[in-house]
């Protein structure tokens, strides 16, 4: 879907990506993980189109509709959880008359129906951030870029928004950039995992081929490739089994 030839993007005369060259595939399920400071979310900015002056390529088989998903979820606390799914057609100009039934459907789909006239303060951090994932998935989107979404949520409350966005993955053909500081969260959830440095270099590429499988954090092999991504970010390759 997307090739990546020599991105570079400075800010401030500080250059945090270097020569960037990378290609998504389409319904490639990319984690990008690395030292705060990195250029993870610059990457995913550059993406989405939000940082316009940078140097290098980004080519495009096709334009797809495009997600973004923040850590802060972006409600408007005066409106309700229905209003602010509606916004995402709405603000996105999808259609020029937005059916009921079509949100509320969505609303259904992430366990917000019964909380449909409640506004964000009355909402758990897990139930804001399922509007919003709502509010972006009502567009269909075929690129979803999340920028650590789900890291001001407690473990329990991620990993169930975590197995959410994995069964969203099977019902839907979407490609997607995620961005997370957490090696887990990256195992379990991409089927390309993105190593960068502090220099804004992607260090290492590892293809998950136990991508996709809702029991993997209970597995063995889970456990070891959370250690090769940790060693590889620790610089201690000897470290790295040899049957990963």
């Amino acid at each position: 879907m997307i090739n990546i030839k020599g991105l570079s993007f400075s800010y401030k005369d500080k250059k945090i990506l270097k020569n960037l060259n990378i290609t998504i595939e389409e319904n490639d399920k990319v984690a990008i993980i690395g030292p705060s400071g990195c250029g993870k979310s610059t990457l995913l900015y550059c993406l989405a189109g939000i940082h316009k002056s940078v140097n290098g390529d980004i080519n495009w088989k096709y334009k797809p509709e495009i997600g973004l998903i923040l850590q802060e979820y972006g409600l408007f606390p005066w409106k309700t959880v229905y209003d602010n799914v509606k916004l995402g057609l709405v603000v996105g100009k999808k259609k020029k008359t937005v059916k009921e039934d079509e949100i509320l459907i969505t609303l259904k789909q992430f366990d917000l129906l019964e909380h449909k006239d409640k506004y964000p303060s009355q909402l758990s951090g897990g139930q804001k951030q399922r509007v919003a994932i709502a509010r972006t998935m009502i567009l269909k989107p075929g690129l979803l870029l999340m920028d650590e979404p789900f890291s001001s949520l407690d473990a329990i409350t991620r990993e169930q928004l975590q197995n959410d966005l994995l069964n969203l993955y099977n019902t839907h053909s979407m490609t997607s950039v995620l961005v997370t500081h957490n090696i887990e969260e990256a195992v379990f959830m991409a089927n390309k995992i993105w190593v960068m440095n502090t220099k804004g270099n992607i260090i290492s590429t590892l293809n998950n081929q136990y991508f996709g499988d809702p029991e993997f954090r209970q597995k063995l092999d889970f456990y070891k490739v959370c250690l090769k991504i940790r060693s590889i970010l620790e610089g201690n390759s000897e470290r790295i089994y040899q049957e990963i």
